[in-house]
């Protein structure tokens, strides 16, 4: 199963094909890696990478998915991006950049559209809950507004990023 980890402001998906001892081959963002990876002390790592030795050290954050990883060049924060994560981000967000379209960042199912076209709504208002993960978010409104347009119906599997209510 992929990994997905946000460095810094990047973005990386990152899926282990092969491990076998200390040696692996991955897969990051659809290009293939063979590395040697050891523990050298229990904060710190040596990797092999295309013959290039690179030492860092990894501080795991009092939040369990948040690192901070020295180099002997570069400082990173690294989140990792599990599922937990994808549903508490979802949770968090009601809009996308449009700022009138309200969107899931991932799949899920319509459970309630508590609004119907042409009802004024206010900032903070709920639209409509998406089940998703064996749990329910409410997506609330982020603009006092008028429902402009409702994309799907009560039941519908939804895909991440699909507009579900505009807003104007």
């Amino acid at each position: 199963m992929p990994i997905e980890l946000k460095i810094d402001s990047r973005r990386a998906r990152i899926k282990i094909l092969e491990q076998n001892g200390t040696k692996y081959k991955v897969d990051i963002d659809d290009r293939i890696y063979d590395l040697d990876l050891v523990k050298v002390e229990s904060d710190a790592y040596s990797i092999l990478l295309d013959g290039q030795s690179v030492n860092m050290e990894m501080i795991q954050d009092a939040d369990l998915n948040h690192y901070k990883v020295n180099t002997i060049n570069n400082y990173y924060e690294i989140e990792v991006i599990d599922a937990a994560t994808r549903y508490r981000n979802a949770s968090n967000s009601s809009l996308d950049s449009g700022g009138n379209v309200i969107s899931t960042p991932m799949p899920g199912k319509i459970v309630k559209i508590p609004v119907n076209e042409g009802d004024t709504v206010e900032k903070g208002q709920t639209v409509v809950i998406v089940s998703a993960m064996k749990m329910e978010s409410e997506y609330k409104s982020a603009i006092d507004g008028v429902v402009k347009h409702i994309h799907v119906s009560e039941g519908d599997a939804v895909e991440g990023h699909q507009p579900l209510i505009e807003i104007e």
